[in-house]
């Protein structure tokens, strides 16, 4: 069988985040077991060779570059399904939400959120007006739609109106190096980040979503209400509509407090997320929340949103808050701040509820999708 793959989000380097982290684990995966099988990687710009995973995989390079509402326009309905149209493959896995119209091979699409359809105003115009328009007509036009949590698959059924049978779960999981570190490695940690304070850590990118105003906001309440000497660590890359962050970021009585540390290695991040007093990660919409296994894959307590999809990925194993209330956060980090005997609760429920996540289960829920599509079609 020869199974076409939208590759875009394997991008060259260390660049690999939500999208491009489900994308890598579960291909490496389905690679390595389906050897008698031909994957055909389709990619928008030259690409890292890491990311040809076996002699099983023939990379395509497309033109043009598809990063802006316009030449994702080009790319899929233009050069990705001309290339369908030459090679007829047995079906087409997009792991990043966006597919093709123009084709009548059969097509599984990961979904990953619908943000967009509920804070539209979180992305620029052209943005929203594509996928409003795109992805509710993937959904409808794909033999299987995936997505990476039940609240997700429950909002695509709600506001798309799929039948819940064409939908299947395939979650995220954490990857195998996020693992507890020792109390050496935990003391270094705090040495080199927080002048060998606690802190407090979030990890995300440094956008709307990610409710960093009110985290920011909540961070400097604990601090004024206990006097604590805990530190809060941002870490993740500047994307879109960073401005009211470093806005209010400024305006902090304790922003001396706050250390914006950017991207950081998978090694480094897993040494973070060991030595936090706790990981809070409160967005206001999420359609997984990856960071929330990470953290307790390292045997870091949580704190995390009371909605979406972060109370089913977290399994009881969080302390939830309303993320829309600076108070609701505040309050609790000064509870996780003041009870080691809640944080070590948190920290045992959390290891073992990130037990319940692997890629290789993800892997191979994925597969069966795949074949779901293709038998489907025969």
């Amino acid at each position: 069988m020869h199974i076409a793959v939208n590759t875009r989000f394997l991008l060259p380097g260390d660049k690999l985040e939500g999208i491009g982290r489900f994308t890598y684990e579960t291909l490496r995966r389905l690679v390595q077991q389906h050897p008698e099988h031909t994957f055909h990687f389709l990619f928008d710009r030259p690409y890292d060779e890491r990311y040809v995973f076996g002699p099983n995989v023939v990379p395509h390079v497309l033109y043009p570059p598809a990063r802006h509402p316009l030449l994702w326009l080009a790319w899929f309905e233009g050069a990705v399904a001309s290339w369908l149209l030459r090679h007829r493959p047995a079906v087409l896995l997009s792991p990043d939400g966006y597919t093709t119209l123009a084709t009548r091979v059969p097509r599984v699409t990961v979904i990953h959120d619908l943000a967009f359809e509920h804070f539209p105003q979180d992305v620029d115009g052209l943005t929203r007006r594509y996928y409003q328009y795109f992805t509710p007509r993937f959904a409808r036009a794909s033999a299987r739609v995936v997505a990476v949590s039940e609240a997700t698959r429950q909002d695509i059924m709600a506001t798309y109106g799929l039948a819940g049978e064409q939908i299947k779960v395939v979650p995220n999981a954490a990857d195998a190096h996020f693992r507890p570190q020792s109390a050496e490695v935990q003391l270094a940690t705090r040495e080199r980040y927080s002048a060998g304070k606690p802190y407090f850590l979030f990890v995300g990118a440094l956008q709307p979503r990610k409710n960093l105003l009110n985290l920011l906001r909540a961070f400097d309440a604990f601090k004024q209400q206990t006097g604590a000497n805990s530190k809060l660590l941002v870490v993740g890359r500047t994307a879109w509509q960073a401005g009211p962050i470093f806005e209010v970021y400024r305006q902090l009585q304790h922003r001396h407090d706050v250390h914006l540390t950017g991207r950081v290695t998978d090694e480094e991040l897993t040494q973070l997320y060991a030595a936090a007093q706790a990981t809070v990660y409160v967005p206001y919409f999420e359609g997984f929340g990856i960071p929330v296994i990470e953290a307790q894959a390292c045997g870091c307590p949580v704190i995390t949103s009371n909605c979406s999809s972060l109370p089913e990925v977290a399994g009881g194993a969080a302390r939830l808050v309303d993320p829309f209330s600076v108070e609701s956060i505040a309050e609790a980090l000064s509870e996780l701040h003041q009870s080691e005997a809640r944080r070590t609760e948190l920290t045992d429920l959390g290891y073992q509820n990130a037990g319940r996540y692997s890629w290789d289960h993800s892997a191979h829920l994925l597969w069966q999708t795949i074949e779901e599509a293709v038998s489907q079609e025969e």
